[in-house]
């Protein structure tokens, strides 16, 4: 009997509502996701009452719910930032895991829920309107609160303690502080619900923070309240978001196969796994091991008998010192020609695929995108076709957690010796999107878009919906011309890119179809269409 899956995703984008699809079609699990029209629309929220109903009908005849609480309770992530609910209105919503826990005894439920993110600049794209005069204030006052707290201050941090919290308006505080106490609230009341055997697994995703704030005293308390109540094997908390739900799924693949896959994990610099990267609290190096874990898998100790060899092209610098993909080559920290050898890299790349074995890589030097000098070294060193799994989008938790859940599902049917056509060709395509994406969208064509075009047609990287169609258009063509230069010699001779749409009008995240030439494969991504 096939296994059923009801997914409830975080929002509508293609990472949170498509890709964990993209990898269950991998599998022989049937995924269960509601229609995208019902998960609302950046700041509008979904609709709560029509999707309560659809998962008591789902879930009744289910094996595994995978739910995101933010969208069950304030119709996702950006509402979750929003809203002005109270806490047992909350606190009602999430009653119905305890219904369907009732209707259906056999349901075991994965949930998630993160602790919201408090972005180190002002800006209202996601937060309240108030954020674009005093969020950056927000950030440092959390900072600061927390520093004082753990380790104290010094004379110049107390002087701009001061003046942070004078530059917030109090009426702003006050809202600020009543929705951070809701969510925090509710994240409590998950851990309730799984000390009670309500749910099964509980992720607490760590969104966009650092090291002291608002996030990470939120997180301390958590973590405590989690270790005395001796459930550390059934909650984790570390920094991640949008990857939550294949990260999820991985794990119900692992407890259905009962398969745990080892990871042999091999950094382009010695320092990686001891750098901070960028919009999280802690090293590269236990994230990883908290990604892995999460996934249903362990980290090999070496690559011997791993199941899956993930290459991490890491920074050899951490936070403010990493670079983004918008960066100029000349301007990133000398250590990136220093601390890093990606000819080294590609070569022990090249070694392990020559032994037959499973190799995937997470791309996580940058943030929000590939590294061009690395994949251009692969291009032309004829290792992009011999890859079977890619990502590099947006935080490092992001891609971790997507490249790792691909590598644990397609580990599997390696392990196993199963021919799978299908199975292998849903795998290939899940590659190639993650290439087209995370390298062609994300570090190259954003940018040519963004800096060639959007001026010119009078728009702006979040102000382009009065021209979308015709920014559509030209990053259509540029995707394709990626796709010519980059992979149609060699990893796919008839791919094209078509149906191009930005899910929330802005030029950061992407949806498309993709056409390999075969009609049964067409289908795979297109439902990125939001």
């Amino acid at each position: 009997m096939t296994t059923k899956i009801v997914y409830l995703p975080l929002d509508e984008r293609p990472c949170n509502w498509l890709y964990p699809q993209q990898l269950a079609a991998i599998t022989d699990l049937e995924m269960i996701v509601p229609p995208v029209e019902k998960l609302g629309r950046k700041k509008q929220r979904a609709d709560l009452g029509g999707l309560s109903g659809w998962l008591e009908e789902q879930s009744s005849t289910a094996d595994f719910l995978i739910i995101s609480i933010d969208m069950l309770v304030h119709g996702g992530i950006v509402p979750s930032r929003l809203h002005h609910e109270s806490v047992e209105a909350c606190r009602e919503r999430m009653m119905l895991l305890h219904k369907l826990k009732q209707s259906n005894p056999r349901l075991r439920i994965y949930a998630f829920n993160l602790i919201t993110r408090v972005p180190a600049y002002s800006s209202s794209e996601e937060e309240p309107d108030y954020y674009d005069q005093v969020g950056r204030e927000i950030y440092e006052l959390g900072w600061l609160s927390d520093k004082k707290e753990s380790v104290g201050l010094d004379g110049l941090e107390e002087g701009r303690f001061n003046e942070v919290l004078a530059a917030i308006p109090v009426e702003v505080l006050a809202d600020y502080r009543k929705r951070r106490e809701t969510n925090a609230e509710v994240n409590r009341l998950a851990v309730d619900l799984t000390e009670a055997g309500i749910i099964d697994y509980l992720i607490i995703p760590l969104d966009d923070n650092s090291q002291y704030g608002f996030s990470a005293m939120e997180q301390r308390e958590l973590t405590i309240r989690t270790e005395l109540a001796g459930l550390s094997h059934r909650v984790a908390i570390y920094p991640g978001a949008d990857e939550i739900g294949c990260t999820l799924l991985a794990r119900v693949f692992c407890e259905v196969k009962s398969y745990t896959p080892s990871l042999f994990v091999r950094y382009s610099s010695t320092k990686g796994p001891y750098c901070i990267p960028k919009y999280e609290d802690r090293s590269l190096g236990e994230s990883m091991k908290a990604h892995i874990t999460a996934a249903g898998a362990v980290q090999a100790d070496a690559s011997t008998d791993a199941a899956c060899i993930l290459m991490v092209h890491s920074p050899a610098v951490g936070q403010h010192e990493m670079a983004e993909t918008g960066d100029s080559i000349e301007n990133r920290h000398r250590s990136y020609f220093s601390e890093i050898n990606t000819r080294e890299f590609a070569q022990a790349m090249k070694h392990y695929m020559d032994a037959g074995r499973l190799v995937m890589l997470a791309d996580v030097a940058l943030c929000n995108g590939g590294d061009q000098l690395l994949m251009n070294l692969l291009h032309q060193s004829g290792l992009l076709g011999r890859l079977q799994g890619y990502a590099a989008w947006n935080t490092s938790g992001n891609s971790l957690g997507t490249v790792i859940s691909h590598a644990v599902i397609q580990s599997y049917y390696r392990s196993i010796q199963q021919p799978d056509d299908e199975s292998s060709s849903h795998s290939r395509l899940f590659y190639l999107s993650r290439l087209i994406e995370d390298w062609g969208y994300q570090s190259l064509v954003r940018q040519e878009v963004c800096a060639d075009h959007l001026p010119e047609l009078g728009a702006a990287y979040f102000q382009l919906s009065h021209v979308q169609d015709k920014v559509c258009e030209v990053i259509e063509r540029k995707l394709n011309d990626f796709v010519n230069k980059y992979l149609r010699d060699t990893i796919a001779p008839n791919m094209t890119v078509s149906d191009v749409s930005l899910p929330w009008e802005r030029m950061f995240e992407v949806a498309f179809r993709l056409d390999t030439g075969k009609p049964e494969e067409r289908h795979t991504l297109q439902g990125g269409q939001n």
